[in-house]
Formats: structure tokens, sequence, C-alpha cells
């Protein structure tokens, strides 16, 4: 420690950070006390947690070492979120944003934190990051590198939007979701529809789908509304073939405004149009917009998520509730509660709005 005289004032400059028991020794308190401070405010009043924060920050000490108090523990109070996109799209993603904040929810419940992960991003490359977590949720159809991986960490983990053996799991019912709101917007066999479809085949661009396309299997939960598409077409003596399907490789309205575009300028014209999510309807209400085809007059247009903005569109979208906050918290309820190898399925719900006749 040293001593530097500056306008009159002395100040202390420490050349070595010091750790809890030292903090605690120079503000005359327990090391229980100075811990509570940090990681379990309740346990003190709201004026004492103050001041020792304050002289804590004073002597230069912002808390306890995290990757200490692993090694000490065996424990990180840290739950890995491994998204299947990048962070910067996901981050972007209303359904995703829905999902974290459910999830984050039940985390500061428990005092617990969150580490956002990438499967885009080669395993070697966070395999550092991959070693805190005290478990796992994975958002999506990880790639099976990727899930391997994070499997052989021999620790907890759950997954969402996607089913493994070998984990517990949250899903909706996608098909009968689709089902009903393709039920609702198909009125009879005379309806022309076309469907914008997100991530049906393995390809980055957008493009209508060919017959040999729909015999491809995924674990996409797209396949599942598909199914529930068509259905409820069959039971409208409705056909749909492959022709009116387009494919958008992700949740990206510029994109979903390609596939609107060439879905709403064909001939014959659509006159139901089944998208897959909120963002890609959203976009389709604008290119019909452009082409001075009213909604839902001459056209019926359908989403999927129930994000707030579907509700704020003119006209309001008709779509599905897949109640991805309450997914979020499911699944970290799940981990945190050990429950490894449970297989939940929410239902979904039928918002109806303005967007169809």
């Amino acid at each position: 420690m040293q001593q530097l005289e500056s306008n009159g004032v002395v100040q202390v400059s420490r050349t070595k950070k010091l750790n809890l028991k030292q903090v605690a020794e120079e503000l005359g308190v327990s090391t229980a006390t100075v811990s509570n401070a940090f990681n379990r405010p309740d346990q003190l009043s709201a004026k004492l947690r103050e001041r020792i924060l304050l002289e804590a920050a004073e002597l230069g000490y912002h808390g306890p070492n995290l990757a200490a108090r692993t090694l000490r523990r065996g424990e990180s109070d840290v739950i890995g979120v491994m998204l299947l996109d990048s962070l910067t799209y996901s981050l972007s993603d209303p359904v995703a944003n829905q999902l974290l904040q459910g999830i984050a929810e039940v985390l500061v419940e428990r005092n617990k934190h969150m580490l956002l992960l990438s499967s885009r991003i080669e395993a070697g490359q966070q395999r550092g990051a991959e070693s805190l977590p005290d478990g796992f949720i994975l958002y999506g159809a990880i790639d099976q590198h990727s899930f391997d991986f994070i499997l052989k960490t021999g620790k907890p983990v759950i997954v969402v939007d996607s089913e493994y053996k070998e984990t517990a799991s949250v899903n909706i019912d996608n098909q009968n979701g689709a089902f009903r709101i393709a039920e609702y917007a198909i009125h009879d066999e005379n309806e022309k529809v076309a469907i914008l479809g997100l991530r049906l085949i393995n390809t980055d661009r957008v493009c209508r789908l060919t017959e040999a396309d729909l015999a491809q299997e995924s674990q996409e939960v797209s396949q599942a509304r598909l199914a529930g598409y068509q259905m409820a077409a069959e039971q409208k003596n409705c056909h749909i073939p492959a022709a009116s399907m387009w494919h958008i490789p992700i949740n990206d309205a510029e994109l979903a405004e390609i596939a609107a575009r060439e879905a709403l300028t064909v001939n014959p014209r659509p006159t139901v149009l089944l998208c897959m999510s909120d963002i890609i309807a959203l976009a389709a209400i604008r290119v019909a917009r452009e082409l001075n085809i009213r909604v839902p007059e001459e056209l019926s247009i359908t989403g999927f998520d129930d994000i707030p903005e579907s509700a704020r569109s003119e006209p309001p979208i008709t779509t599905v509730c897949q109640q991805s906050i309450e997914k979020g918290r499911m699944a970290a309820r799940l981990l945190l509660d050990g429950k490894a190898k449970e297989h939940l399925v929410l239902e979904t719900r039928l918002v109806v709005r303005g967007s169809c006749r």
C-alpha cells in the first residue's frame, strides 16, 4: 500500500487487489455480510448493502471472483442458452427475445445468470465459455455436432422447439396450431392457397418448393406447421401444390417481402396466404398494399407467433399464440428443478383479428 498526497488529500493506492476476507476486515464486518451484499441482497437492509458496496468499491473490490467461486463450490450459478442462429440475428428476432425474457425471469428469481452462446460458432472457439455453465437450454434444431459437444459436458440440458431422446424438452403443438388457423382461413375448395414457409429446406435462398422438397425430413418446427396446413386444406378439399409454397431461410422481413412479392404476382393470384411467422405476415401485408391488393377483402393473410407487432398492424393479424415467454419460463424451471427427462407440450391459441375475411 502506498500513500500519495494530492492537493492536500491523502489517497490510498493498492498494488494488489483485496480478497473477500481482507475487504471484510477493512470494513469491520463479517465475510458473510460482504458476500451477501453482492450475492444475496435480500439478506441485508438496503442502507447496509449500499454502504458495503460503496466502501468496497472505494477499496477496488467489485465482488467475488466467479472463476474462483466456481472452483470452490463446483457451481457457477450460470446457465448457458445456446441459440440456433447467430447472436446478432437472435437478439433482433422478436420470438427469440420473448423466449429469452421468460428464461431471464426465472433465472433472476433463482439468483442465476445467463450466458448466451450460438451454435453457428465453432465449438472450439467457445470451449472456454461452454465449460462455465451449470446447465444448458438449447433453442431450436441445433446441429448434431453442437448438440453432441454440449451433451459430452455431462451437464443437464433442456431443448426448446426441438426434441432429442437424451434430454428434456419444451415444445408447442405446432401441427395443431397450424391446422386450426388454416381451417379458419380456408373456406372451401375454391380457395387458392399459398404458403410462405420458414426453414422448409436446407438452402439460404428464397425459393419455391418442388414435390421432391416435400419428401425431405427435418427437425424444424416448420415441418409440423406445414403438415397442419395441409391437413386443414385436405379437409376442405383444397389442394396446395408444392409450387404454391415458398421457402424463406430465416425469419427476416426483407427475405419475406421477396417471397410475398413472388407469391402475389402469380396467376391465378392466391386468395389465402398462410405465413409461418408474424414477421412474414407483416411483410406480406406491406407487399399487398404496394400491389393494391385489399386485405382481407381480396386476400386473407395469417401469421404465427403472436408477437406484439401483429396486434398493431393495419389490419391486425390473425395468428397463433405460441406462448414464447412461457416456453422460456418452463425450460428454465425444468433445468433448475432437475427434471431432465420431461417432455412438455404447451397448447397454442388461435387469435382472430382483421387480416382474414
